[in-house]
């Protein structure tokens, strides 16, 4: 059988990265791991290929050469999906889909054939089974948990590493936390479950034996959930291997705040090549905190908590929400003001959206206050539910921010900030990566000769040059991140707005 994995596009958003990847000569951040890995699940003398369409236009032919389309796709690529869905059907070509977006909303899909969804080490099984009969359903779920010790490596050979800027694997699933707005839970559970230390390994010598040097992003939505195993057996084990192969990774991930009372946990993770991790900070509003179940976030400095994993070598990349019921109409400036001092140059501010799935879309609908579906873009200025502050002024303190945060004068600021505080171990160790000096060139020109903040980026370039020397290469990876995000804040802004606060993208 001739297999087509299809992962669908996604929009331009604040994680695509789109501007920034031009500078590099890469087409997306990542390789589509969910697809990979369920390649490697199909039968091996089934004909394989994969189209990511952030790589590569889906061509009529590649469709017509499979029996059979997998799709997997977030909800941010709803739209997309669709059309590769609909495409498929035109052709007479038969669809699977799974992952989050078909997982969380399969009503929304009866034009596809088979709906895989769930974790598909339990779903898929059954499914080719009955294929093989002649027998496939339209639906197969499961609501259990899978044992990732039996997930497969990813199917590397499908994928040109060489178009993307950074790999993925993946250790764990689920967190031990319940966040009101979050669907992790809803998707994967709160017991954290772990990959096989020899699977872990596997996995990151299956990437260096293909070649990949440079940055590998652990997927885990909290790769702290289980703080005991990773200091007992898997950072060890990642910094012997590590060393054997001449440190070629540096790794970055998700975790909680917490992370910052574990100065054990920082060290081994910065010994093991982590340089860089999400926390989602919220807000600093203590009323907030409480509504959305964030109680890890609760009753802590939250700058002090930043600055200390700064100070260990992690650089914090920093989410960030208003319009929780809760909030004061001076929540606007406390963020501002937040995301400067804390040095998070990478700071994602959205507004609340509810997702199905959710305890936060569970609420509002009891409430009679939901709108509609959310898009999964969580940084759209799209209202899906009634909140409690007036919808024009959320919308407005909204869009201060991103004014604010992102002016080139705010940003460089932060960065310069962000570099006087980080502490890496391995700033001695410079790693010229391919693409790294078109970079710098072009980075100078658009930046240091006709952009608007030449002035900031000279700034910095010199600063940086004089007084962190080793740091000079981060300093103008974060100059080119800058200049993603003031696009994607500048398409934000742009949005339209009706006179009743309902918004157009």
């Amino acid at each position: 059988m001739k297999i087509l994995l299809v992962y669908p596009l996604y929009p331009e958003t604040f994680w695509s990265f789109r501007h920034a990847l031009k500078f590099i000569g890469r087409k997306a951040s990542f390789p589509p791991l969910g697809l990979l890995t369920v390649a490697a699940m199909l039968p091996a003398q089934w004909e394989k290929r994969l189209v990511d369409m952030n790589v590569r236009p889906l061509g009529d032919e590649d469709l017509l050469w499979a029996d059979c389309v997998f799709i997997s796709a977030m909800t941010i690529q709803r739209e997309s999906a669709r059309e590769v869905v609909d495409r498929s059907r035109r052709l007479g070509v038969r669809t699977v889909a799974g992952g989050p977006l078909f997982t969380t909303c399969p009503e929304d899909f009866p034009e596809v054939d088979h709906l895989v969804t769930g974790e598909a080490e339990l779903t898929l099984p059954p499914f080719l089974d009955d294929l093989r009969r002649g027998e496939a359903r339209h639906l197969y779920a499961d609501e259990r948990r899978a044992e990732l010790k039996e997930t497969p490596l990813p199917l590397w050979e499908l994928v040109d590493v060489r178009k993307y800027a950074a790999m993925n694997i993946q250790y764990s699933r689920g967190c031990p936390f319940d966040c009101e707005f979050c669907d992790i839970t809803s998707l994967f559970g709160r017991k954290p479950r772990t990959k096989g230390l020899a699977q872990l390994i596997a996995e990151l010598e299956s990437l260096y034996v293909r070649g990949w040097r440079g940055a590998v992003f652990l997927v885990d939505d909290n790769f702290i959930g289980d703080r005991a195993k990773l200091k007992r057996e898997v950072l060890p084990a990642i910094i012997d291997w590590m060393e054997e192969r001449g440190r070629p990774f540096y790794f970055y991930t998700e975790a909680s705040i917490d992370l910052a009372d574990d100065g054990r946990l920082m060290e081994l993770m910065v010994r093991a090549g982590f340089e860089e991790v999400f926390i989602g900070i919220e807000t600093p509003h203590e009323d907030g905190l409480a509504e959305s179940g964030k109680v890890q976030n609760r009753n802590r400095d939250l700058l002090a908590s930043v600055k200390r994993i700064q100070r260990a070598g992690l650089q914090v990349h920093g989410g960030f929400i208003v319009g929780f019921d809760s909030d004061p109409q001076g929540i606007f400036e406390r963020q501002i003001r937040f995301i400067q001092e804390s040095g998070i140059a990478t700071a994602m501010v959205g507004m609340l959206t509810a997702l199905r799935g959710t305890r936060l879309y569970r609420r509002l609908l009891q409430e009679g206050r939901l709108l509609g579906d959310a898009s999964g873009n969580n940084t759209a200025i799209a209202l899906n539910f009634i909140p409690r502050m007036e919808p024009k002024a959320l919308i407005g303190g909204y869009r201060a921010i991103l004014d604010t945060i992102y002016s080139p004068k705010n940003y460089y600021q932060r960065v310069i900030r962000l570099l006087r505080e980080y502490r890496p171990p391995q700033a001695g160790k410079f790693r010229l990566q391919r693409g790294y000096l078109g970079a710098l060139g072009k980075s100078v020109l658009l930046l240091g000769v006709i952009g608007r903040e030449r002035l900031h980026f000279w700034k910095l370039f010199f600063w940086s040059l004089c007084r962190k020397p080793r740091l000079f290469p981060l300093a103008i990876t974060y100059a080119i991140y800058g200049y993603h995000f003031r696009k994607v804040a500048e398409k934000i802004k742009g949005a339209g707005m009706f006179d009743d606060g309902s918004c157009i993208e």
